[in-house]
């Protein structure tokens, strides 16, 4: 898997990581708690970090499932890159 985490502060769309055509990204102004946006050609979901809670979701049921698997196995790093973007 590659991550994509852009160092300038410039960026308003810091992005994570690229899978299967999801797009897993944060917004550079965000808040807490943690969570992690997804967005396809055809839909978007906003997931929480800690608990996994779907927070927003557009997608179809097999793809939110395979978003929260990606974010479940990827979730330490993902909880890393915020807190050193943020901190």
């Amino acid at each position: 898997m590659i991550f994509f985490l852009l160092k300038q502060k410039e960026s308003n769309l810091p992005t994570l990581l690229v899978k299967n055509g999801f797009k897993f990204f944060f917004y550079a102004n965000e808040h807490e708690p943690k969570h992690i946006h997804v967005m396809n050609g055809g839909g978007f979901a906003k997931i929480e970090l800690t608990s996994l809670k779907v927070v927003h979701n557009y997608l179809k049921p097999k793809e939110l499932k395979f978003v929260l698997e990606v974010i479940e196995e990827n979730r330490k790093d993902f909880e890393r890159i915020w807190d050193e973007w943020f901190n």
